[in-house]
């Protein structure tokens, strides 16, 4: 005797409705797609604009877009003329990227060492090693925030390629950053600076922030640049052997 047939669940399938939502979405995102595709400029903007407060500039989609994609308000301008750079801490002013000067006047790192970028740079008149009162201002902030750290400072001093004159009381380049060099040393010591964490090195005219004629900008080469290294005074006192000594006795 043959058993009767199962008769089949009343409806649909279970896997047609996730079908069916599967392909409800990629219709949404297929309009979508054609709706931008036709998008006009007005409303472009207004599109990179909500997605700039949301995500901020360097994660929305005007970041990776050719062309002038400018931020509609003014709270964003500044993230704007960074391109596609990353910024550490924007809204305080934070840059990863080392660079001659920094968006703070402390921050002057020339060379790509392994300089803490603490510090800052003092600024002379040709052929003078005269500190004027807005550089004494400056060496006053930037000793304050040295005074009583371990690390040794490095005092370099620069020139123009000006040519020095007969009569001056320096024979060469070399010699007038060298004096610029002492001032500045005798000047933060007398801030309050440890004479032995200070160190005196002369690039005299051959690390110029600005090479060109412009003469404005010249003369930002006449300096001298105070930078905090990562060099601990006491890790450069006694030979190695002394050195190995002491690091053991405070092991122990």
């Amino acid at each position: 005797m043959a058993l009767p047939e199962e008769e089949a669940p009343a409806g649909a399938p279970e896997w047609v409705v996730t079908y069916g939502d599967m392909m409800s979405l990629l219709l949404t995102f297929f309009v979508l797609l054609f709706s931008m595709s036709e998008i006009k400029e007005e409303e472009s903007k207004a599109l990179m604009e909500s997605l700039r407060r949301q995500f901020g500039y360097d994660k929305s989609l005007a970041s990776i877009i050719a062309g002038p994609n400018m931020p509609m308000n003014s709270a964003l301008a500044k993230l704007a003329s960074m391109g596609r750079s990353r910024r550490m801490d924007t809204m305080r002013g934070g840059d990863k990227v080392r660079a001659p000067v920094g968006e703070s006047p402390r921050v002057w790192a020339i060379r790509p060492a392994e300089d803490a970028t603490l510090g800052g740079a003092v600024f002379f008149p040709d052929d003078s090693t005269d500190l004027s009162q807005a550089s004494i201002d400056t060496l006053q902030q930037i000793a304050e925030e040295l005074v009583g750290k371990p690390q040794k400072i490095e005092i370099r001093g620069h020139t123009t390629k000006t040519p020095i004159p007969p009569d001056a009381p320096y024979k060469n380049h070399w010699d007038l950053a060298y004096g610029r060099c002492v001032q500045v040393k005798d000047e933060l010591v007398k801030l309050g600076v440890e004479p032995q964490r200070i160190r005196l090195a002369v690039a005299g005219e051959y690390e110029p922030v600005h090479i060109g004629a412009d003469p404005e900008l010249q003369k930002k080469n006449s300096r001298v640049e105070v930078l905090l290294l990562n060099e601990l005074v006491k890790d450069l006192q006694g030979t190695p052997a002394e050195k190995q000594e002491r690091f053991s006795s405070h092991a122990d």
